[in-house]
């Protein structure tokens, strides 16, 4: 497609966009100066689903009418209540249902699965990461390499790109993997790096692994919502994300969990247990013993967190809506492109500013992040200023997703003459 930065011809692609009126499904923050922001941080945040607030009220009003009896009566009984997500989330990840769950938060997630997956020995304990991961995730591998008592800048491996680049080449990883081989007990990336927005490959990635005796596990948090998933075709061995960013379910949302079939029926496996991954037949008969439930189920700690799941409920019917992740991955690689033009036709030189998200489709999703390395700050106000939200990064990088659900092409080339009246001044 040839693009065009006019605001006519945004409209035009608005007009022909099948999930133009899923916009009207979310509550858009205001401008600075009446009608609505240009909100480009999804990829931080998602907005409110407007049918979200009534789905919490009917579990408000179960609460108020049934007290502890809502655990058994009403049109979702509490007891079961997270397995109405089941269905969704699997179709949301490429899973089985069997192989995920809905629980906790991102990072309680990852440690009950680091219980499970990083079961180091003398001559196998290194862990692989991507180096300027998420520090939630750098903070958990240090505290697992230590509960097994080893040193982290002995046991954690980092991945860094090559000299003058910003990303990680997928031959690069692979290497390090088949170099490490039998020393390597767990390779654990995120599936988009959130400081360069780069999606790695979680099939090629997962086969090294296999290939040198490892696990691997992803952590989803920009991925889930925001890519197209196979979890369960790549063969990977675990993985979690959280629901607050690309799934729109509110600030501290609730977690997903997938753990392969492979896993399902072993009860023989270390985890940490809880009442509710017991399995449910007696579980109310409270005796000792743990007998996990089979698949991901069986790493569940407590009853489910009714409130955000009933926001997650809600953003989950979105996506199956809106056509599932196919449609939303489609519309989303049109809206990054036409974003990506906006900002390569100002011909900024990389002195000033740059692009640092693959260009390539396939290494991204939504998300582009601009290294600005000449007054990013007074860059980020600007927008700000005239009613762009984007994402500050320390210490020069300003992230921008156009997300499919809510975000239009008319958003874009809004935050594009933005960008463009910036670079004027900047002159």
């Amino acid at each position: 497609m040839t693009f065009e930065p006019t605001p006519e011809f945004a409209a035009h692609l608005d007009a022909q966009d099948p999930l133009h009126l899923f916009r009207n499904l979310f509550h858009i923050p205001p401008g600075p100066e009446g009608g609505e922001a240009v909100y480009l941080c999804g990829n931080s945040l998602g907005l409110l689903p407007r049918a979200a607030r009534a789905a919490v009220e009917e579990e408000f009003a179960s609460w108020e009418e049934r007290a502890v009896e809502g655990h058994f009566l009403g049109a979702m009984p509490w007891m079961h209540y997270h397995e109405n997500l089941t269905a969704a989330t699997a179709r949301l990840v490429g899973a089985r249902p069997v192989e995920v769950v809905v629980m906790n938060n991102l990072t309680v997630n990852l440690h009950l699965l680091l219980i499970t997956f990083y079961r180091p020995t003398a001559t196998r304990y290194k862990v692989l990461m991507e180096g300027g991961a998420f520090p939630s995730d750098q903070y958990a591998l240090e505290s697992q390499v230590k509960l097994h008592g080893y040193q982290p800048d002995d046991a954690i491996v980092e991945l860094v790109p090559r000299p003058g680049e910003y990303t990680l080449r997928t031959e690069d990883i692979e290497a390090k993997i088949q170099e490490l081989g039998d020393s390597l007990a767990t390779v654990i990336l995120g599936g988009v790096n959130y400081y360069t927005g780069q999606a790695f490959d979680m099939a090629a990635i997962t086969r090294a692994g296999h290939a040198v005796g490892a696990m691997v596990g992803f952590d989803l948090a920009h991925a889930a919502g925001n890519l197209l998933l196979h979890l369960h075709d790549w063969d990977v061995d675990f993985a979690c994300w959280c629901s607050y960013k690309y799934l729109n379910s509110g600030p501290g949302g609730t977690s997903g969990v997938f753990v392969h079939e492979r896993f399902a029926n072993r009860p023989d496996l270390p985890r940490l247990a809880g009442w509710w991954g017991h399995d449910p037949a007696d579980r109310f008969q409270m005796k000792k013993g743990f007998r996990p439930m089979p698949g991901a189920a069986g790493w569940q700690l407590s009853n489910a967190q009714i409130f955000p799941m009933a926001i997650h409920r809600i953003a989950l019917n979105l996506v199956d809506e809106a056509g599932g992740m196919p449609v939303l991955r489609q519309k989303s690689e049109q809206l990054t492109a036409y974003l990506e033009f906006l900002i390569r036709r100002l011909q900024l030189p990389k002195e000033v500013l740059e692009i640092i998200t693959p260009q390539d489709p396939n290494q991204r999703g939504c998300q582009l992040s601009l290294l600005v390395h000449r007054n990013g700050r007074e860059l980020f106000d600007h927008l700000a200023s005239v009613g762009v939200m984007a994402d500050w990064r320390e210490p020069n990088v300003i992230r921008m997703a156009p997300v499919p659900l809510y975000n239009t092409f008319a958003d874009v080339q809004r935050a594009g003459a933005a960008l463009a009246d910036w670079a004027l001044i900047a002159e």
